[in-house]
């Protein structure tokens, strides 16, 4: 106790650190996935990427065999991803964040496993990853 006395400063930025941690995570930020980690979970389980963007952002560059659904669509096209609510499904848009709104919406829809890449295509293109200019 008389630690935490002579060091309350540091006992207070440990408490709003966690608190903060746990906000982010209780919003489902915890959910985010790393361009690897995205990586990985398309070699590995077969993951469906949908991109959020406009169509002008997805032809400019977005991830390979990546579906293209804007964000201000999504609600009346989710019925041509029904089949997909099982699967594993990457959500990505320029930076992350409309994509987090597009995995809000999916888990209401019913989405089992729905992620976010953290960070958008621009986290991707950072990382060295590849990118396809076709239109699917």
């Amino acid at each position: 106790m008389e630690f935490i006395q002579q060091n309350w400063y540091w006992a207070a930025l440990a408490a709003i650190s966690g608190t903060l941690l746990a906000v982010q995570t209780l919003r489902g930020g915890g959910r985010g996935l790393s361009p690897a980690q995205a990586t990985a979970l398309i070699n590995r389980e077969d993951a469906v990427v949908i991109d959020v963007r406009e169509a002008g952002e997805f032809a400019s560059g977005h991830l390979l065999n990546a579906r293209h659904i804007p964000l201000g669509e999504l609600d009346k096209r989710i019925g041509e991803l029904d089949k997909l609510k099982n699967k594993p499904v990457i959500l990505s848009c320029q930076s992350g964040s409309r994509s987090a709104s597009a995995r809000s919406i999916l888990q209401k829809a019913g989405f089992a496993s729905v992620h976010n890449l953290e960070g958008g295509i621009a986290a991707w293109e950072q990382a060295g990853m590849p990118v396809s200019r076709k239109k699917k």
